[in-house]
C-alpha cells in the first residue's frame, strides 16, 4: 500500500509525531496527542484493518517509534504511550482477524498484515530497543509493592505483552531461506534479549514467590522463545557427539549411497545403442489387456520392470477436505552460540524456576484465574522442560512439581476434552487436534520420565515410580486412552506427526505395563461398567435363596441354643466384645429406607454364620442410627428383649434382592442395552491379564492407522520403526493373528520395502515382512479365499474363520451365542408369559423370572420372548425413565435474562434456544420456565403467527372466495415440491396405493427389529416426529442431520439394512465427503414425515387396529356393503389421527360421515372450543359455495417425551 494513498487525517497525525535527522529524533510538540489519536484511530478501524495496514505499509514503527522508545525514554507519559501504540501495533493477525479468513479479498488483508509484522520483528532484533525496555522493566521491579503504583503495574503488563507479541510473529522461510546452524530473525531477537538482559529478568519473574501474578505471562515468552527446538538435541550441546549418534549418521549415509549406487545402475540400463524410434514392441504374456488380448508394450525391456496399469492416466486430484493435514511446527537448529545461550537458560530455569512456576500456573488454571487454553503453555513447558532435563542430567527433584498422580490426571483430562470437541467442533477440528498433540506430547514425557526413574541407581527414585505407575495402571482411563485415541484418527484434522507420538508413547505404555506386570506376577486393576438402577419394586413374599438361609424352622431351632448361649455371654458383659459396626454410610447413594432393610439382612446373616457377637453390636448400632419406630428396639430395653428380637430376626422371612448374574463382555456387546431410570457407574476390580487388554487393539482401525504411518517409513527414525513393527509383531506373533495383517495395503508397503536398494538398513523391517509372507503363502495353500479377503480389513472374528475355516463360529463354543432353551423350559416361559402379561402393577420379565426354574437373566428371558413371537420388539419390556438434568445457579440466571430479553418477541422459546450458553432440549427449557414461575401455560411459549382474516371479516359472495382460494394458494405455493400432492390424498384408494409402497418398509422393519435394532428404529422414528414438529412450528424447511449420539445408533447407522431403509424412506445419504451424517431432505412435508414415522410401526398397529374393527362391524352385519366400508374407512381415518397422519382434505371428508373421539398418545391439539366452531363455519360456507375446504394448522404441544438431552 503506498503512503500517498493514506487517509488525510492520518497522514497529518503521523506527520505530527516528528522527524528523524541522522541517528537523532526531534519530537513535535503535539507528539503525545498525535500517538494518542494513533491509538484512538486504531480502536475504530474496519474488518479490514485499514488503519493497522496504512501505518504498516508507511514504516511508522520503524521510523517514529522505535527512535522516540530509544531516545525520549525520560518522557513518561509519551513513553508509556508509545509502549501502548506498540503493543496494539504488533498485536498477532490471528486476534485482529479471529482466524484464517478463507474469502479471497479478506485473506489478503490478513496476509499484508503478516508481512507488516514480520517486518516489525526483524526492526526490533536489535540491542538497542531491548535494552530500553530491560531497564525499565528492572527499575520497575526494583520497587516494592507498597511503593509500586497501578500505572507501574500496566507499564510492566504492556512491555511483556510487547515482547510476547514480538516473538509470536512467524518466520517467513520463503524470505529468509535460512538453513540449520545460520542466524534467522527468530535468532537475532533471541540474541538481542540476551544481550539486554532480558532473560535474567524473565528468570527473576519465573522465581520471586512475590511475582506470581506474571507467571503466565513469562511463560508464555519462554515458550514462544524456544519455539523451534528440540529439547533433546539442545541438551546435548557442547558435550560432543556421542557413539549412538555417529553410528545413526552412518547409517543414514549408508542409506543414501545405496540409493546413489542403485540409481546409477538404473540409469546406466536406460542408456541404448540404438534409437528410441527403435526400441521394438513387445507382447507380455499371462498380462491381459483391456480386452482378452495381452498386453503389447512399446518400450525396452528395461522399462518393463517399472510397468504399470496407472501409466500416463492423470493422478486424480484429492480435494481439500480430504488432503491430509499439514505439520504446523517445524523444528530446526539455531545458529552455536544461540543454542548454547538457550542451553545455559534452560538449565537455570530447572534449578531456579521450574517447580514454583509450574505449580503457579496450575494453581491459576485451576482457579480459573487464566484466559481460555492458557493450559496449552502448560502442557509444552512440562513436555519440553521433562525432556530436557532426561536427555541432560537426569534429576527428577527438578521437575517434582509436575511428576505426581495429579498432573497424569490432569493432562489425561485435558486430552479427552480435546478428543470429543475435535469430534464434536468439525469446524475448529484442526485448532483442537494441534491442542490434542500437546497434551499427548507431555503425556508421552510424563511417561518417559517414570521409566526413566525405573533404572535410577537410587532406591527411593524407583520406589516412587513403582507407585506412579501402580496408580496409573490401575485406574481404567489410563488403559483405554490410547483406544480411543487410535479408533478416532482422523488424518485431514491431525498430522502425520501426532500419528506418530501416538504410536511412539503406545508402545512405551505397552512396554512399562508388560514389565510391570511380569515384576508383580499377578496385577489388580480397576474395572468400571454402567450398572443401572432399577425402580422400586415389590418383593415377592419368598425370600430369595441363600447359601447361609435355612430350608426349614426346624433347622432354626436346632441352631437357636448355641446362638443364645453366646448373646448371654454378650449381654452380661459391660461393653461388647467386638467394635460396634456402622450400619449407615452418609455417602453412599443408597435410600436410608434401603440402609435400614439391609442393615436388617446384614444382622440375620450373622446369626446363620454363628457370629452372635457381630450381629448384637450390630443390632445396637442399628438403633442408634435408626431409633424411630422401635425397629430395632426400644433404647432402654433388656438384654432378654434383645435375645428374642434377635431370635424373631432370625427366623423372620426378610426379602432380599436378587444379585445380578455377571455376563461375559461378549453378551454385553451383542444384547441391547436397556434404558432405566438412573445410570451410576459400578466400580470393581478385577484381574489384568495382559493379552486380553492386547487383544482390543486388534481391530481394523489400529491397524490402518500403523500401516498409514509404515507407508512413509523411509522418512521415520529407526524408533518410530521399531514401534511399528513391535506393535504388528504382537498382534501377530503373540496373538497368534497373522491373518489380520493379510491386507493388499500393507502387502504393497511390503513390496516397496523389498524392492528398496537400501533395504539393508531396515533390517528389522524385512524380517518381519518374510514373516508375514511366508505365513500368507502357507494359508493361501489351505484357504484359496485368502488372496480376495486381501482386499478387506478384517476383524478378530474374520480372522478365524480365515485360519479355522469358514463356518467355525457357528459350530464352536462361543461366549456369543445365545443361551439354550429346551422345549420344557420354553412351555414353562409362555405359559408364565400368557399368565402375567395382563396383570396391572407388576413387571411381566420380573414375575417370569421369579418363578422359572432355570437361572436366567432379564435380557436373556426378552429376546427369548422376541423369538418365540410372543413379543414384537425388546421395547416392549423396556423400562422408562427420565434422565436428571441439573439446573446450576448461573444456568437460571441467564435463563431469567433471556426470558426478559426475549418475552415481546414473536419467538420466545426459539431465541432462547439459539442464545443459551448450555444447550439444552425445547422441554427441558419450558419445564424450567415453568418451575421458576415466568410462564404459567406452555401456550405463552407458542410462535406467534400472524393470522388469517376470519369468514366474517371478509364481504360475502365472490370477494370472500377469491380471499380464501387466494390464502389457500399462497400456503400450498410455499410448500416444497411433492407435499401438495402428498395432502390432496383424500380417498381411502389412493391411501391403499400409497400403503402398497410401505410393505417393503414393513418387511426391512420387521427385519431389523427381529435383528435386534429396535432402539434405533424408535430413534429414528423420534428424528422423524420432531422434525416434523419443528417445520410446522418455525415454518421454514431445510435439510437437518441425522447424528447418532449413542454407540448402539452409530453402529445401526452403518448397517446395509438399516441404510436400505433410509432409502426407502427417502432419507439422503451424503452427498460428498465434506458431509458425515445422513440427512433428512427439505422438501419432505410435517405430514410426509408423520406419515413415514408411522410407517415404521405400521404393522404393530395393524395388528392392534384389526381387533377394533372386527368389534366395529360385527354390529352392523346387516347392513349393506357400502356402511360396513365407511365404519372401515373412518376407524382407519381415526388411527392416522392418533399418529398424526392425517392430512385436513381427509379431515374434511370424513368429518360430514362420522365424529370419532381419540385422544393422541404424543400430541395433544390446542384447538379451542370457539376454533373449531370457526372452522366447520368456514368449511360449511365453503362447501356452498363450491370452494376447497379450508385447511387450518393446528399447534402442537411441545413434546416432553420424544426429547432427550
Amino acid at each position: 500500500m503506498d503512503l500517498y494513498m493514506m487517509n488525510c487525517e492520518l497522514l497529518a497525525t503521523c506527520s505530527a509525531l516528528g522527524y528523524l535527522e541522522g541517528d537523532t529524533y526531534h519530537k513535535e510538540p503535539d507528539c503525545l496527542e498525535s500517538v494518542k489519536d494513533l491509538i484512538r484511530y486504531l480502536r475504530h478501524e474496519d474488518e479490514t484493518r485499514d488503519v493497522r495496514q496504512q501505518l504498516g505499509a508507511a514504516q511508522i514503527l520503524q521510523s517514529d517509534l522505535l527512535p522516540i522508545l530509544t531516545q525520549h525514554r525520560q518522557d513518561k507519559p509519551l513513553f508509556d504511550a508509545v509502549i501502548r501504540l506498540m503493543v496494539n501495533l504488533t498485536q498477532p493477525a490471528l486476534l485482529c482477524f479471529g482466524s484464517v479468513p478463507k474469502e479471497p479479498s479478506c485473506r489478503h488483508h490478513f496476509l499484508q498484515v503478516l508481512t507488516y509484522l514480520q517486518a516489525y520483528k526483524e526492526a526490533f532484533a536489535s540491542e538497542k530497543a531491548f535494552g530500553v525496555l530491560s531497564e525499565t522493566l528492572y527499575e520497575l521491579l526494583q520497587l516494592g509493592w507498597e511503593e509500586r503504583q497501578e500505572e507501574d503495574n500496566l507499564l510492566i503488563e504492556r512491555i511483556l505483552m510487547l515482547v510476547r507479541n514480538i516473538l509470536h510473529v512467524p518466520a517467513d522461510p520463503d524470505q529468509e531461506k535460512s538453513i540449520d546452524d545460520d542466524a534467522s530473525v527468530h535468532d537475532q531477537l533471541l540474541w538481542a534479549i540476551h544481550l539486554s538482559g532480558l532473560d535474567d529478568l524473565l528468570l527473576f519473574l519465573a522465581s520471586s514467590p512475590a511475582e506470581q501474578q506474571w507467571s503466565l505471562h513469562v511463560l508464555e515468552i519462554v515458550s514462544l522463545m524456544f519455539r523451534d527446538q528440540n529439547p533433546e538435541q539442545l541438551a546435548r550441546i557442547g558435550q560432543g557427539r556421542l557413539a549412538q549418534e555417529r553410528s545413526a549418521d552412518v547409517a543414514e549415509l549408508e542409506v543414501l549411497r545405496q540409493r546413489e549406487i542403485a540409481e546409477k545402475k538404473t540409469r546406466a540400463l536406460q542408456r541404448s545403442n540404438r534409437h528410441s524410434r527403435f526400441g521394438g514392441s513387445y507382447i507380455v504374456q499371462g498380462l491381459k489387456s483391456i480386452g482378452e488380448r495381452d498386453v503389447i508394450f512399446h518400450k525396452g525391456l528395461h522399462n518393463l520392470q517399472n510397468y504399470s496399469s496407472d501409466m500416463g492416466k492423470q493422478r486424480r486430484r484429492v480435494p481439500k477436505r480430504r488432503q491430509a493435514a499439514r505439520e504446523v511446527s517445524i523444528q530446526r537448529r539455531s545458529a552455536l552460540n544461540v543454542r548454547l545461550f538457550l542451553r545455559d537458560f534452560c538449565s537455570e530455569f530447572l534449578e531456579n524456576c521450574y517447580n514454583r512456576l509450574m505449580g503457579s500456573v496450575k494453581d491459576h488454571l485451576l482457579r480459573e484465574k487464566a484466559q481460555q487454553h492458557d493450559e496449552t503453555y502448560y502442557m509444552w513447558a512440562l513436555a519440553f522442560f521433562m525432556a530436557f532435563n532426561r536427555a541432560a542430567t537426569f534429576r527428577p527433584g527438578l521437575v517434582s512439581e509436575t511428576l505426581s498422580v495429579r498432573t497424569f490426571h490432569f493432562i489425561e483430562q485435558n486430552l479427552t476434552n480435546y478428543y470429543e470437541m475435535m469430534l464434536t467442533d468439525r469446524k475448529e477440528a484442526a485448532s483442537w487436534a494441534r491442542r490434542m498433540h500437546l497434551a499427548l506430547k507431555a503425556y508421552q514425557e510424563l511417561l518417559a520420565t517414570v521409566n526413566e526413574m525405573d533404572m535410577s541407581p537410587d532406591e527411593a527414585v524407583r520406589e516412587s515410580s513403582r507407585i506412579i505407575k501402580n496408580n496409573i495402571f490401575y485406574v481404567m482411563e489410563y488403559r483405554e486412552l490410547f483406544l480411543a485415541l487410535f479408533r478416532k484418527f482422523d488424518e485431514r484434522c491431525q498430522p502425520r506427526s501426532f500419528l506418530r507420538d501416538l504410536v511412539e508413547t503406545t508402545h512405551l505404555f505397552l512396554k512399562m505395563l508388560e514389565r510391570f506386570c511380569q515384576s508383580r506376577g499377578n496385577l489388580v486393576v480397576q474395572n468400571k461398567q454402567n450398572k443401572r438402577k432399577k425402580r422400586k419394586k415389590k418383593v415377592l413374599d419368598q425370600p430369595a435363596a441363600s447359601g447361609n438361609v435355612p430350608c426349614s424352622p426346624e433347622e432354626l431351632e436346632v441352631i437357636w441354643p448355641a446362638l443364645a448361649e453366646q448373646l448371654q455371654c454378650c449381654a452380661q458383659a459391660p461393653e461388647p466384645s467386638l467394635d460396634c459396626v456402622v450400619p449407615f454410610d452418609a455417602a453412599s447413594e443408597v435410600p436410608v429406607e434401603e440402609q435400614r432393610a439391609e442393615a436388617m439382612v446384614r444382622i440375620q446373616d450373622c446369626l446363620l454364620a454363628g457370629q452372635a457377637p457381630q450381629a448384637l453390636s450390630l443390632l445396637r448400632s442399628a438403633r442408634e442410627v435408626w431409633p424411630e419406630g422401635d425397629v430395632f428396639g426400644c433404647q432402654d430395653i433388656s438384654p432378654e428383649e434383645e435375645i428374642q428380637l434377635l431370635k424373631q430376626i432370625l427366623s423372620a422371612p426378610i426379602p432380599r434382592q436378587q444379585e445380578p448374574e455377571e455376563q461375559g463382555a461378549g453378551e454385553e456387546e451383542e444384547e441391547e442395552e436397556e434404558e432405566e431410570e438412573l445410570q451410576v457407574v459400578q466400580v470393581s476390580e478385577k484381574e489384568f491379564n495382559f493379552l486380553d487388554y492386547l487383544r482390543r487393539f486388534a481391530c481394523s482401525t489400529v491397524v490402518r492407522a500403523y500401516v498409514l504411518l509404515l507407508r512413509s517409513y523411509k522418512q521415520n527414525s529407526a524408533h518410530t520403526n521399531h514401534c511399528v513393527v513391535k506393535m504388528l509383531h504382537r498382534l501377530a506373533h503373540d496373538l497368534k493373528m497373522e491373518a489380520l495383517l493379510f491386507q493388499l495395503s500393507l502387502f504393497c508397503v511390503f513390496n516397496h520395502l523389498l524392492s528398496d536398494p537400501a533395504a539393508e538398513a531396515y533390517k528389522e523391517l524385512v524380517t518381519f515382512t518374510k514373516y508375514i509372507l511366508a505365513k500368507f503363502f502357507a494359508l493361501t495353500a489351505v484357504n484359496q479365499k485368502a488372496f480376495v479377503e486381501l482386499l478387506f480389513w478384517k476383524n478378530t472374528a474374520v480372522v478365524r474363520e480365515m485360519t479355522e475355516g469358514y463356518g467355525s463360529l457357528d459350530g464352536g463354543s462361543s461366549s456369543h451365542r445365545p443361551p439354550v432353551w429346551s422345549p420344557e423350559e420354553e412351555a414353562q416361559l409362555r405359559e408364565l408369559y400368557l399368565a402375567h402379561k395382563d396383570v396391572e402393577g407388576q413387571d411381566v420379565v420380573d414375575a417370569i423370572l421369579a418363578r422359572l426354574t432355570t437361572a436366567r437373566t432379564r435380557k436373556q428371558v426378552i429376546h427369548h420372548l422376541v423369538r418365540l413371537g410372543l413379543a414384537d420388539s425388546v421395547k416392549d419390556f423396556q423400562r422408562k425413565g427420565t434422565r436428571i438434568v441439573l439446573w446450576t445457579e448461573d444456568q437460571e440466571l441467564e435463563l431469567r435474562r433471556l426470558f426478559e430479553e426475549f418475552q415481546d418477541s414473536d419467538d420466545v422459546l426459539g431465541h432462547i434456544m439459539k442464545n443459551i450458553t448450555a444447550k439444552r432440549s425445547r422441554a427441558r427449557i419450558v419445564d424450567k420456565l415453568m418451575a421458576l414461575g415466568l410462564v404459567t401455560e406452555r401456550r405463552e411459549l407458542y410462535k406467534k403467527r400472524r393470522k388469517k382474516l376470519a369468514p366474517s371479516s371478509v364481504p360475502n359472495g365472490e370477494d370472500s372466495l377469491k380471499i380464501f382460494c387466494q390464502e389457500d394458494t399462497e400456503e400450498e405455493e410455499n410448500l416444497p415440491e411433492g407435499e401438495n400432492e402428498e395432502d390432496e390424498e383424500e380417498d381411502l384408494g389412493a391411501a391403499q396405493a400409497q400403503g402398497s409402497s410401505v410393505f417393503p418398509i414393513e418387511n426391512i422393519g420387521q427385519n431389523l427389529h427381529q435383528e435386534g435394532f429396535s432402539a434405533p428404529l424408535l430413534w429414528l422414528q423420534n428424528c422423524l416426529i420432531r422434525v416434523a414438529d419443528d417445520r410446522e412450528e418455525d415454518g421454514c424447511s431445510q435439510s437437518v442431520p441425522l447424528v447418532p449420539l449413542t454407540e448402539e445408533n452409530e453402529e445401526a447407522m452403518e448397517n446395509e439394512q438399516f441404510q436400505q431403509l433410509l432409502r426407502k424412506l427417502g432419507v439422503r445419504p451424503p452427498a460428498s465427503e465434506q458431509e458425515t451424517f445422513w440427512r433428512i431432505p427439505a422438501k419432505l412435508s410435517p405430514a410426509r414425515l408423520r406419515r413415514i414415522a408411522a410407517s415404521l410401526s405400521q404393522q404393530e398397529e395393524e395388528e392392534k387396529l384389526q381387533p377394533e374393527l372386527e368389534l366395529e362391524v360385527s354390529g352392523e352385519q346387516g347392513h349393506d356393503e357400502e356402511h360396513r366400508a365407511q365404519a372401515l374407512r373412518a376407524l382407519l381415518l381415526a388411527r392416522k389421527k392418533k399418529t398424526g397422519l392425517t392430512s385436513p382434505g381427509e379431515e374434511g371428508a370424513t368429518g360430514g360421515k362420522e365424529q370419532l373421539k381419540a385422544a393422541p398418545k404424543k400430541r395433544q391439539l390446542l384447538d379451542s372450543d370457539e376454533e373449531q366452531e370457526e372452522e366447520e363455519a368456514a368449511r360449511s360456507k365453503a362447501a356452498e359455495l363450491g370452494a376447497p375446504g379450508i385447511r387450518k394448522k393446528k399447534r402442537l404441544h411441545i413434546e416432553d417425551e420424544d426429547e432427550n438431552d
